[in-house]
């Protein structure tokens, strides 16, 4: 299993130590938000998996729930409960549509969010698609020293994200988000 690594690695000692210093391995918790994804046709969730296991994270749980916020909360709440879970994957929901509510769910849970990602996300969906990037509302933060991703469901954008954001960076962010207040090192 090969381990991805940043495209752009930081060059202050400081930032060395804390990638050297992160969790090699985070479990892992993939949440599909669909109406009409099923286990055998959810490709979202089947490329998550994969780009994950790749990476050399196990796979803790996945789960697919329909497009209600109130069944979303609950999956990522059980997801958060599940002690061997540091990252939470969500994929759909995340569009500009009524039925796209995955942010309005998930984002009262987030005790931190972690706006550069999307911000980051859009950017390159731009580079890639054009200006309709503006439309996703991925995003990602922090809860009960978890990490939380929520991604769009087309399987381009979850390579995308997965592979020049997200992975590079789980076990940083992993190790930033179970640090206890007024921890600076590790």
């Amino acid at each position: 299993m090969r381990k991805l690594e940043p495209k752009h690695q930081a060059h202050s000692p400081s930032a060395a130590q804390h990638h050297a210093s992160a969790p090699a391995r985070v479990g892992c918790a993939v949440i599909t938000v669909s109406d009409t994804r099923t286990p055998e046709t959810d490709s979202g969730g089947d490329l998550l998996a994969e780009l994950i296991a790749a990476a050399g994270h196990p796979l803790v749980s996945r789960e697919i729930v329909r497009d209600d916020a109130a069944q979303i909360r609950a999956a990522v709440e059980r997801a958060l409960a599940a002690p061997s879970c540091g990252a939470v994957w969500l994929t759909g929901g995340t569009g500009a549509s009524p039925r796209d509510v995955t942010p309005e769910a998930v984002r009262p849970l987030l005790e931190r969010e972690l706006p550069g990602f999307g911000e980051l996300f859009r950017m390159l969906s731009f580079q890639a698609i054009g200006p309709a990037a503006m439309l996703s509302r991925a995003f990602a933060g922090t809860c009960a020293g978890k990490v939380v991703f929520g991604l769009p469901g087309s399987p381009a954008a979850i390579r995308l994200a997965l592979e020049r954001l997200a992975l590079p960076e789980l076990g940083h962010l992993a190790g930033e988000a179970t640090k206890q207040p007024g921890q600076h090192g590790r």
